[in-house]
């Protein structure tokens, strides 16, 4: 059992801290340490702080007050995006469990987890968790991934893995043969105890190595409020796809050969009275000029498309009315913007919102909405309101 002040689950999971823990969780956690009469103030300081954070990433741990290790919980997924996955089966095997939010996720979906978690301390912090949850179909096992794997003699309908990307220096890797475990290394002994494997990745990773490395497959970009959250890889599909998801308003299916579609630059043009502004999702797979060009005039995966007419058809984009397109000219944007609050988009461009704010004399705020871009060789600003 870690000692960890942190953490440590022969105190935390005591009554007395318990109920500490619970009578001061709206209290600042800062003022709780401070506090006489607290049992184990600092602990349930601890606690306290990373439960109300965890209120809207992780709100099934919150609402019944789960232990919290406070590293476990910065490498975690939101339960979101780990409850969109699309697995679902009789047994899954999860190489690494960690806090365990993945794992919740795919109790909810197959008879029978097994977790693999080497750190026993945080292995014995899971299963207290997964009590007091109520999940029954959970069996964390205190073992390493590569150890479990080679004597493994049970068959699995699912293997799922999200790799360690952090050197034992600390530094970020992105090769999958870099990350812990090795599942590359891996993949000839997992494919013989599953059907399908499931990989979870970096959003830094790229769509088109995963498919060199692993086709066929499915290859999933998740987003979620605006930011890339996941990159997910399912081995062994039926034909190679590039799924869009976009949590909150729906999945889109490519070809990966979208990736590869371009279009030409052009002019302005007096029929766009809209600006789509593609979902990072679809920046991060490469396939905005595959999912827009029907609807408008698109010449860059990582920039706007301009339309005469809104899609009629569901589309992970946010849409602007165009009021105008003028060069960028800050002297007389500053006439227009000067002291005024103003939201600004960016897109191809090198000039940065900072240096533009400053320019024009304006200052953070949504009193004005600006895009700023460039078409053709001249940087451009466009006046738009939200429709």
């Amino acid at each position: 059992m870690s000692q960890n002040t942190d953490y440590n689950l022969s105190i935390l999971s005591t009554p007395e801290v318990r109920s500490a823990v619970e009578q001061n969780i709206e209290s600042d956690p800062a003022q709780i340490a401070l506090r006489r009469g607290v049992p184990h103030a600092a602990v349930v300081a601890t606690q306290v702080k990373y439960l109300q954070r965890a209120r809207r990433k992780l709100p099934t741990l919150y609402k019944h007050r789960c232990v919290i290790p406070p590293r476990a919980f910065e490498q975690c997924s939101s339960e979101e995006s780990a409850e969109r996955k699309p697995l679902s089966g009789r047994s899954c095997l999860d190489l690494t469990c960690g806090l365990g939010i993945d794992t919740m996720a795919l109790s909810r979906h197959f008879e029978r987890v097994v977790s693999l978690e080497r750190d026993e301390a945080l292995a014995d912090v899971v299963r207290y968790n997964m009590e007091l949850m109520g999940i029954r179909n959970v069996e964390v096992v205190s073992r390493s991934s590569e150890e479990y794997v080679e004597e493994c003699d049970e068959h699995f309908d699912w293997v799922f893995v999200d790799p360690d990307r952090r050197s034992e220096s600390g530094n970020k890797m992105v090769c999958m043969e870099d990350c812990s475990p090795n599942v590359l290394g891996m993949m000839p002994r997992l494919r013989t105890i599953a059907e399908r494997v499931a990989i979870k990745l970096s959003p830094m990773f790229d769509c088109a190595e995963a498919f060199r490395l692993l086709d066929p497959a499915e290859v999933e970009v998740v987003s979620l409020g605006g930011e890339c959250k996941e990159l997910n890889i399912y081995t062994n599909a039926a034909k190679s796809l590039l799924r869009i998801a976009v949590i909150g308003s729906g999945e889109w299916e490519f070809e990966p050969s979208d990736m590869l579609a371009t279009s030409e630059p052009c002019a302005v043009s007096p029929e766009w009275r809209y600006l789509l502004i593609p979902d990072v999702a679809l920046q991060k797979a490469r396939v905005a000029i595959a999912a827009l060009r029907k609807w408008g005039d698109i010449w860059s995966n990582n920039g706007f498309a301009f339309a005469s007419e809104l899609p009629c058809e569901a589309l992970p984009v946010r849409a602007y009315k165009i009021v105008s397109i003028e060069p960028y000219r800050p002297k007389e944007l500053k006439r227009k913007y000067k002291g005024m609050g103003v939201d600004i988009i960016k897109r191809d461009t090198p000039l940065s919102v900072e240096a533009v704010r400053k320019a024009i004399g304006a200052r953070a705020g949504s009193e004005a909405t600006l895009a700023l871009t460039t078409i053709g060789k001249e940087s451009v600003v466009l006046s738009l309101e939200r429709v």
